[in-house]
């Protein structure tokens, strides 16, 4: 038997405000697995490539509060991309690649029942990475959300919020609207500007409310932060306005602020939609996606950058730095090359 290093990422302590590195998660190297001998139990063995790092992880570690909550003492999982080494399942073979929302956080995995994973084929000049960003859950959420919800007409404008910006940017500029956008950083404004923003600015140094008011009133605005921008973009939101709710990180560590200008949603009879890749209509819009936006992607007509970082002993820290936003584009962690 030839044993190998298996390590992992284990869910450690449920964090009271920003999560640890090396307190809240801990990498641990100690495992190993003999892959060429462990019970794949009618299923099979992955190598695991890519890792994608979320804002939702923060809600998973809140303990019991959330029914798909991380466990502490195992490793955190989330989507990622993974190879498949041995199998004795007919639906999968060696070689082929894969794509799981429950991918555990460890080098390699057994999975004795893969019937939730995808088999997928990559356009040849994508790295796999981008699977999980634009042409993975981030971009399929923006994509399907914003032609469910957004009823966008030419000429309208669009408030975008950051972590939704780079996706949301382009579709909203092809469409002919106004984009205002703000972000956290300088970098991530230029950025911004550069795929088409009309307007873009720091929230941290430049007041918002002052940018709505002599830019809106706004049509629709896609929120990822919530808390008080998204009380800013009620206040300057435009009668039968969209909100298109897609996330409130800045209420994931410190506790979410209550709405004062809820009033307005009635007021202004505005539309509130909430977008979680779980209840769109997947199916009415997936081949859509990937007929019209791969080869975008592929050929640069839709940019995009990424934060990848190398191995899984930097899990924890870009954890934190999602939650803090000091991320500059979409995280991943690439744990091995194909």
């Amino acid at each position: 038997m030839t044993f190998t290093k298996n390590s992992r990422v284990l869910f450690n302590s449920v964090p009271t405000g920003y999560p640890v590195p090396g307190e809240t998660t801990v990498y641990d190297s100690t495992q190993t697995i003999d892959l060429e001998n462990v019970s794949l139990e009618g299923g099979i063995l992955l190598k695991t490539l890519v890792l994608s790092v979320d804002p939702y992880f923060r809600v998973l570690m809140n303990g019991e509060g959330h029914p798909a909550s991380f466990q502490i003492g195992k490793p955190l999982y989330g989507f990622g991309i993974a190879k498949v080494l041995r199998s004795e399942n007919t639906g999968f073979a060696i070689g082929q690649h894969v794509f799981g929302y429950n991918l555990v956080h460890e080098e390699y995995s057994v999975v004795p029942d893969p019937t939730g994973l995808q088999i997928m084929d990559k356009v040849a000049n994508l790295p796999w990475s981008v699977y999980l960003g634009p042409a993975g859950l981030p971009g399929q959420t923006a994509y399907i959300g914003w032609k469910e919800f957004a009823n966008a007409k030419e000429g309208e404008t669009v408030f975008v919020t950051t972590g939704a910006g780079m996706m949301v940017i382009q579709l909203a500029k092809q469409a002919g609207l106004k984009v205002i956008a703000s972000a956290g950083s300088e970098e991530k404004v230029k950025f911004m500007k550069s795929i088409g923003a009309d307007v873009a600015f720091n929230y941290k140094f430049t007041d918002t409310r002052g940018v709505l008011a002599k830019e809106g009133p706004i049509d629709i605005y896609w929120d990822n932060v919530g808390g008080d921008i998204l009380d800013a973009a009620l206040e300057f939101s435009a009668v039968q306005g969209r909100f298109l709710e897609c996330g409130a990180i800045s209420g994931y560590n410190t506790g979410h602020q209550p709405l004062k200008n809820f009033h307005l949603i009635c007021d202004r009879s505005l539309h509130i939609h909430g977008v979680l890749m779980g209840h769109l209509p997947i199916a009415k819009y997936i081949g859509e996606f990937y007929a019209t936006m791969l080869p975008k992607l592929a050929s640069g007509e839709i940019k995009f950058r990424e934060d990848v970082s190398h191995g899984l002993d930097k899990m924890g820290d870009v954890i934190l730095a999602v939650q803090k936003g000091s991320n500059k584009a979409k995280a991943v962690v690439v744990v091995a090359e194909d």
